[in-house]
């Protein structure tokens, strides 16, 4: 374990200095002295932010919330990637970017917290089914999951290659949190629930691509483990017909959350300072 993280945790009001501190964050750790060990977690305060929404306003807690962003990396949004090689349009897949860079610094400073969730599969491709594997190959001649394009960037969305990481307009700072996956579902058979539940966050902002696929299927299944959901739609995008979107926007606010724009909860948390 890494002490030296450990220690920038804040101490309980009961703790002294010298105490070491054991959690995933502040409010969340355990303190042991010399001669005990303190269970008693920190209060985490919160910092409520009204925005508008659909149908009402809303009000969240910016010490409990994340913005999710999906699939923002380059075998999707770069023109030597994956999908630029199958001939997929970019200007889908690209359109979320100036919003995201105008957004992800405001929250940031705001004091809330950012997770990357990308695709990033094994090179062996043990963990997906027959039905996986076909969708992202479909003929013999194509280039499929963990194969190599003609233009040769390295493996089409393994972890730790170059198609599975961050787009360079997008910049991944140091709090952020990245969690990989290997389904539409982020928060199928990986960690994200156990990332998300060990900081206390309980409500997820949504963004990235594409709207109708694995940024609804994680919105979804966020929304049946009980998270309050919101999809910020200026801030998705997707190279499906536009009915589709509109069915997937009825659907969240309807059953799932809520549908909002980054474009508001940018006006609600004000102009970053400049570095």
């Amino acid at each position: 374990m890494d002490i030296k993280s450990i220690d920038l945790i804040p101490a309980p009001v009961d703790c002294t200095a010298a105490d070491v501190r054991f959690g995933p964050a502040e409010h969340n750790a355990w303190s042991v002295s010399d001669v005990a060990v303190s269970l008693v977690r920190r209060p985490l305060a919160p910092r409520p932010l009204h925005f508008a929404a659909s149908p009402k306003e809303l009000q969240i807690d910016l010490a409990r919330s994340a913005v999710v962003v999906v699939d923002m990396q380059n075998d999707f949004c770069h023109k030597d990637g994956w999908f630029a090689q199958k001939g997929v349009s970019l200007r889908a897949t690209r359109k979320p970017i100036p919003l995201l860079k105008k957004l992800l610094p405001c929250w940031r400073e705001a004091g809330g917290q950012v997770v990357w969730l990308n695709w990033g599969i094994r090179a062996d491709r043990m963990n997906l089914s027959p039905t996986i594997h076909f969708k992202g190959k479909r003929t013999a001649a194509g280039v499929g999951y963990a194969e190599r394009s003609p233009i040769d960037r390295g493996l089409s969305v393994v972890t730790g290659e170059w198609g599975a990481q961050v787009i360079d307009e997008l910049k991944v700072e140091a709090a952020d949190l990245s969690v990989d996956k290997h389904r539409l579902s982020g928060f199928w058979d990986n960690e994200l629930d156990s990332v998300l539940r060990m900081r206390g966050i309980t409500t997820l902002l949504f963004v990235g691509i594409n709207t109708d696929r694995c940024v609804f299927s994680t919105l979804q299944d966020a929304a049946f483990l009980g998270y309050d959901c919101i999809l910020l739609k200026d801030a998705c995008s997707t190279p499906s017909p536009a009915y589709v979107t509109r069915s997937i926007l009825f659907i969240v606010e309807q059953l799932h959350g809520f549908v909002a724009t980054a474009q508001s909860l940018i006006n609600a948390l004000g102009t970053p300072r400049q570095e």
